[in-house]
């Protein structure tokens, strides 16, 4: 429905520029209402029509502006943002770890294995 009224409303501005710019004023003006329309109306005739063409496209600009006021009256309320979070934005989570004492372990030296050393088969072999 708004967006009707809403194109429906700068086509009443942008005919309404349009029509202005028609009307002869006293300083000359674009020059396009002089003269004879091929007579099919008089200057008086084609002042008359322009002048009512714009009344009715002025009140038909105020209409819908008005409307327009009236649809978008209580569309955009204002709102705090702390109280309506943003849902569509995922909340950045950190991992926490839990804070553990350092467990200490005792050095328990481990006997060596033997290296590979020649004639330390031989050895064993005696025992």
């Amino acid at each position: 429905m708004t967006t009707v009224v809403l194109v429906f409303h700068i086509i009443l501005a942008i005919a309404m520029v349009g029509i202005i710019l028609l009307q002869k004023n006293e300083g000359g003006g674009l020059g396009m209402g002089s003269g004879t329309m091929g007579g099919l109306m008089s200057t008086r005739g084609t002042a008359n029509l322009l002048t009512r063409t714009t009344a009715i496209l002025a009140g038909l600009f105020f209409l819908t502006t008005l409307l327009l006021a009236i649809l978008f009256k209580g569309a955009h309320k204002a709102q705090s943002i702390l109280d309506h979070p943003d849902a569509t934005k995922p909340a950045i989570v950190v991992p926490v770890e839990p804070a553990t004492p350092p467990v200490a372990t005792e050095n328990k030296t481990q006997p060596e294995p033997e290296k590979n050393v020649p004639g330390a088969e031989t050895n064993k072999a005696k025992k």
